[in-house]
């Protein structure tokens, strides 16, 4: 009977303990819950989605930490099948879609201090107006020329000029130039990447990043938004033709080539 006694006790001292650790779960699972929907409405997605525009993500309380504080990523999803695609090197709290992005849902993921926020479009990028017939247009000529207002980087490098340059879109190659000197140079290649630039401010819709080679690369800022799309969707039909993939850096997995 004694030995019964000692054993109930001891089931008493576990049940009471197990009970109190139920309890501290119960409490950490609600705090969890308050703090994931507190969090979900720190921040909003702003602007049109559309080819063309940028999206910002807009604080919208005054507890919102500072996004600088916070790491940032953007995804594509495919509107059919849900596969989700990380945009390499996408971390700022700007995004300006590029022709990739149309007839996807972007999604942005905001981690601050171990908790996840995630935003999402209300819906697939909408392409630009009559951009598709405007590069069916250029499509018949065997050069194009687009203006380009600022070289903002040159390797990775910040640059201070404001001097007119001029990117050639040809069937077979791509051509930097400033005045008469040729810049760069280089035929469609595995080793070429071309994509929107994937950062930066209010002037991230009318910017590219353009690596000619594994030497070489810059990001060209155009004249408008329009010019921009177009020379990345331009090149990416000409490459094409050239069985090559134009894509962005670490693109090509997630397109599956």
């Amino acid at each position: 009977v004694m030995d019964m006694e000692h054993e109930l006790r001891a089931l008493r001292v576990q049940l009471a303990e197990k009970s109190k650790h139920s309890l501290l779960l119960q409490k950490e699972l609600a705090r969890s819950k308050r703090v994931k929907e507190n969090l979900s409405h720190l921040y909003e997605l702003d602007g049109a989605e559309v080819l063309g525009s940028y999206l910002r993500i807009k604080p919208c309380s005054d507890i919102a930490p500072e996004l600088s504080k916070c790491a940032i990523q953007w995804y594509r999803i495919s509107s059919e099948g849900g596969k989700k695609e990380l945009i390499s090197g996408a971390h700022k709290s700007v995004y300006a879609p590029e022709p990739f992005d149309v007839g996807r849902i972007l999604q942005v993921e905001i981690i601050y201090d171990g908790q996840l926020i995630m935003l999402t479009t209300t819906g697939a990028i909408d392409p630009a107006a009559g951009l598709g017939n405007y590069v069916e247009a250029l499509v018949r000529k065997h050069d194009v020329e687009f203006n380009v207002c600022f070289v903002t980087q040159m390797n990775g490098v910040d640059q201070p000029s404001e001097s007119i340059h001029v990117l050639h879109v040809g069937k077979m190659r791509m051509k930097l130039c400033k005045g008469k000197a040729t810049i760069a140079k280089e035929y469609y290649s595995g080793l070429m990447q071309l994509c929107g630039v994937r950062g930066g401010g209010n002037a991230a819709a009318q910017a590219l990043f353009w690596q000619a080679k594994k030497e070489f690369s810059v990001v060209l800022a155009f004249e408008s938004e329009r010019d921009r799309n177009a020379a990345i969707m331009l090149a990416r039909r000409f490459a094409f033709d050239c069985n090559i993939m134009l894509a962005g850096p670490d693109d090509r997995a997630s397109l599956g080539t």
